[in-house]
Parts: structure tokens; sequence; C-alpha cells
């Protein structure tokens, strides 16, 4: 993951970066995803269908999501008009906020988190927490996120590519307190790239993911 910051932890490289590509994620790929096969109310019999399942009926509980008011975010991604697409944006935001709350609340098994990320990525995630907590140290500052790219493939499977703005955001190390402020360079805009999966629940949730500093995609 490697998400933050380029002073304290910028010798972090997570594991959840390893099995992505930049190009893979980019792509729009029509080929089915898994479990794909399966016909989604394929019943021709004369009996009365199922009712829905609660994912189907209910929108997902998901975790409330309380950040300190020196956090801020601005998500410069407008809806698409496409239902699903709309969809893996809006918990792309809910996970990026539930992983600076785990920060915040020094934890590294934080249950918000938890719920939007999954497999490598949970991993990679757990491990970068930990090393803010280890550092007793969190984040602070202004984010802005732009140019996001959304590609649906099938009815469970997405990616999300999208760039970082880091230049108002920095670490405050916790005792004594103090914000290590650090000039704007090219290394403050970050290039994302997710993989998600569409839960049980309905949620979409990140599986693995890349970052690229300084990439020249972002710069402004």
């Amino acid at each position: 993951m490697n998400r933050r910051r380029p002073t304290l932890l910028a010798a972090l490289t997570l594991t959840a970066t390893a099995a992505l590509t930049l190009s893979a994620c980019g792509s729009d790929d029509d080929s089915p995803a898994k479990g794909e096969d399966k016909i989604a109310g394929a019943d021709t019999s004369s009996e009365p269908s199922a009712s829905p399942t609660a994912s189907e009926s209910t929108e997902p509980d998901r975790p409330e999501i309380e950040l300190p008011d020196d956090l801020s975010y601005t998500f410069d991604w407008p809806k698409t008009g496409d239902k699903e697409k709309d969809a893996v944006l809006a918990d792309g935001e809910q996970s990026i906020k539930a992983v600076d709350l785990a920060i915040v609340n020094q934890d590294p098994l934080d249950k918000a988190y938890l719920y939007y990320y999954e497999g490598e990525a949970a991993a990679g995630t757990q491990e970068f927490i930990q090393a803010y907590v280890k550092e007793n140290a969190r984040v602070t500052g202004a984010y802005r996120f732009y140019d996001a790219v959304v590609n649906v493939r099938g009815k469970d499977s997405a990616s999300l590519v999208y760039c970082e703005d880091q230049g108002k955001a920095y670490d405050m190390y916790l005792k004594p307190k103090k914000v290590n402020k650090t000039p704007v360079t090219k290394n403050s805009y970050v290039l994302y790239n997710t993989q998600l999966t569409k839960n049980d629940k309905g949620v979409w949730v990140v599986q693995k993911m890349l970052s690229q500093r300084g990439s020249d995609k972002c710069q402004p």
C-alpha cells in the first residue's frame, strides 16, 4: 500500500502492492468475472421467485467513520451516472478514510478498515498502520483525490485508479505533539491502482493495491 507521506514512512514497502501492475487495473476488460456463469434470477418455474437476500434488498450496515477536525478530504471524482461505478467510488472514499481512522485510533486491527480491506490488501494495511503505532504518530492535514478511473468487470470485480495530492498532508507525532511539515515536491503526488471485489454484503472491498509516488500522471 505505502500510502502516506514522504517523511515518516518513506521506506515502508508493503506486501499488498506486490501482485498488481499499473497496466493491469487501468485496462477495460470485458471478460467474465469469476462465478459469472451463474445466471442470476434464472427461475422458469411457476413458483414465486425467492425473496431478495439482505445484501440485495437493503443497504449494508457500513461502519461510522468520524475523524478529527484537523483531517479533511476532497474527492474530485464526480459521479459517473453508472450505478456500480459510483458504488466503487463511494466505497473507495470510505476505505481511504477508514485507514486514517485506524491510524488516529492507533489500532492496527480497527474494525472500520477491516470492513473495506481483505486478503493481501488487509495484511499490507495492517503493517502500514502498525508502523504509525510504533512511531506513536498519526496523520493530519488536507488530502485531495482526483483523476479517478473506474472499470467494472462482470458483477463482482472492479479496478479503481486515482491520484492523491499530499502537498498539505503531514505526519504528527503524539508525544510530544509535533507536526512534521515538509515542502511540496514531485513526490507529494501519488498514483494508486486498486483491485476490488464486491463481497456478499454488496460492499466493494480492496483486495490489492499498488502505489507510485511521484507519478508523472498525477503532477499538477
